[in-house]
């Protein structure tokens, strides 16, 4: 069977197959948006703060977020780099360097893309040594068996910034590189002195060691030491992790970086700003004021402290709207 189309026929074929694409546009357009946030392992900080926050944030089915756990800050910033990650959690030293091409960084080119959501909270280096090991400084971890965590973690990096300024190598002690929950298990069984751990305290890992494993100390990273880190590198702050905060150990002097919420400048600003303003959201608050203990320092007034890499568009919105960056 034959059919001659007529110059009419064709043009209300047209108009039929331009609705449909638009159509098509329009209900992508109006389709969820998925943003998936990278955080750390299971037994840290930043996978339970992101869980809250991925569910108190979520709007579905215009907005699903979903956090995932996942070696930390390096791995989180390359993921988003890649486009496997739309956000992740990175210590403020780790986003600065990759942004830069400095430090961890240094030679493998800058990470341009990425962008800040917002500064969450302080993560207090945390240097645990079992009791019976008698480690009073970081001094005396040398000849000593050390976790300095594992390779793609901020914690590494910082863990040699530590024994730097107390005058040690990584060649000087009997090093292993174990996330914290592991290595946590080892000490409990009598392996291992003493381990880092980068994150806001209390952690689940070490309280649960503190509780059962024989007992701990914090050791302190205080002093003319500590004072030269910080002098040398900027993003480390004072800090103090409180009396009681694990099992029988006592307040602890020591440093701290800060927690980001990052994200890449190829994600919508529409999407950050709704993420952004969720995040800020009295459903939010109130989430992480009942959910963790860090989660009651996530302030959006420190939002944009110790930025050291460029706000998102989206989130800039946000923050102009709220007062806190001027139009």
């Amino acid at each position: 069977m034959s059919m001659t189309l007529t110059r009419r026929d064709l043009a209300k074929i047209g108009l039929g197959l331009g609705a449909a694409a638009a159509l098509g546009r329009n209900a992508f357009a109006q389709g969820p948006a998925f943003f998936r946030i990278g955080t750390g392992g299971t037994a840290g900080t930043y996978y339970p703060v992101g869980g809250l926050m991925a569910n108190a944030i979520s709007n579905p089915p215009q907005l699903v977020l979903t956090a995932q756990a996942s070696n930390g800050s390096v791995a989180n910033v390359n993921s988003i780099a890649s486009g496997a990650l739309e956000s992740g959690f990175s210590q403020a030293d780790v986003a600065y360097w990759a942004y830069s091409g400095t430090g961890l960084f240094e030679g493998k080119g800058k990470i341009e893309d990425l962008r800040l959501l917002a500064n969450l909270y302080p993560e207090s280096i945390h240097l645990v040594a079992a009791k019976s090991a008698n480690i009073k400084s970081v001094a005396d971890l040398k000849g000593k068996r050390v976790s300095l965590d594992e390779p793609g973690s901020g914690t590494l990096v910082d863990a040699r910034i530590i024994l730097s300024g107390w005058g040690l190598k990584e060649a000087d002690v009997k090093a292993d590189f174990l996330k914290p929950n592991q290595a946590a298990e080892r000490m409990r069984d009598g392996g291992l002195d003493a381990f880092f751990f980068v994150g806001g305290y209390p952690t689940s890992a070490i309280t649960e060691l503190a509780a059962t494993g024989g007992g701990i100390d914090i050791v302190p990273l205080a002093g003319a030491e500590a004072d030269a880190i910080r002098k040398q590198y900027s993003f480390f702050a004072a800090d103090e992790i409180p009396a009681g905060t694990y099992k029988d150990v006592a307040a602890v002097k020591t440093l701290a970086v800060g927690a980001q919420w990052i994200t890449s400048a190829k994600v919508p600003e529409a999407v950050v700003y709704s993420v952004v303003k969720g995040l800020w959201s009295d459903k939010t608050r109130a989430a992480l004021d009942a959910g963790h203990a860090k989660g009651k320092l996530i302030r959006k007034e420190s939002a944009l402290a110790g930025a050291g890499i460029p706000v998102h568009p989206g989130a800039e919105r946000f923050y102009k709207e709220a007062g806190l960056l001027k139009s």
